[in-house]
């Protein structure tokens, strides 16, 4: 059983193709990389998967669950969490506070027993801080614990942004450029906690990338796509060296 699978999934805007019958399956356990110049369907597709667009044609299937229909807000208590190339973060928040977001799909009590934090209340309290603090820990994180997203430099505010997704627990994470802005040492940072999702976590990497040093160190296999549609799929350097791609890639 695949962990996340889409089954000839389309998206057009008019006249517009953005995704053209694409088809594709994330095994569980793997980094499977999305790679295509600009404009070729890359976030559309993780905007689908995230239901914020729905889609023209096509089926999204999530652990052989049809999710196709379900609603955005449903999407990370099936277990399926999500970074932004544009961060979303609470600027005038501490980092635990941003953090502790990501804890709200665990939640169990109702808005009277917080209102008068009842003992489980307090349970889940704890229980929700303890496992922020291991994902602060896995992050390196301890030193912006308590400082305010808006005085953090966009470095940090990147591995933040991953961190509340790590806070929900995921099975599957979408990452959405996470290179993105980065320098080389930070960039060399996230490809270790990348790899270290999926051997330590055990999380299922789905990812959108430009930056093909990441793509080839963290990836077990490579889509490319162009004008919506699969050009080829594989593993990374067999993806790279195919001629559709290089074409794609350099206008030929």
């Amino acid at each position: 059983m695949s962990c996340f699978r889409a089954e000839n999934l389309s998206l057009h805007f008019g006249g517009l193709k953005a995704v053209d019958s694409v088809s594709f399956a994330v095994e569980k356990g793997e980094v499977l990389s999305i790679i295509g110049p600009n404009g070729a369907g890359k976030s559309s597709i993780f905007n689908l998967i995230s239901r914020l667009y729905e889609p023209t044609s096509g089926k999204l299937y999530f652990e052989d669950q049809d999710i196709t229909g379900e609603p955005p807000y449903s999407i990370a208590k099936l277990g399926i969490a999500r970074t932004f190339q544009n961060i979303e973060l609470f600027e005038n928040a501490t980092v635990l506070s941003n953090l502790l977001v990501g804890r709200h799909r665990h939640s169990t009590t109702t808005l009277w027993q917080e209102l008068l934090f009842l003992p489980n209340v307090r349970r889940d309290e704890k229980a929700h801080r303890r496992r922020v603090e291991q994902v602060i820990d896995f992050l390196d994180l301890a030193a912006h614990r308590d400082k305010l997203i808006s005085g953090l430099p966009y470095g940090v505010r990147k591995v933040i942004e991953l961190a509340r997704a790590l806070c929900t627990e995921p099975k599957l994470i979408l990452l959405d450029e996470p290179s993105s802005g980065l320098n080389v040492e930070e960039t060399d940072d996230m490809s270790f906690w990348i790899r270290d999702m999926k051997t330590e976590l055990g999380i299922t990497v789905l990812m959108v990338e430009h930056d093909m040093t990441l793509v080839n160190r963290v990836s077990d296999r490579v889509i490319a796509l162009n004008y919506g549609r699969v050009l080829a799929m594989g593993a990374p350097a067999e993806v790279q060296a195919h001629p559709d791609v290089v074409a794609a890639y350099l206008g030929t």
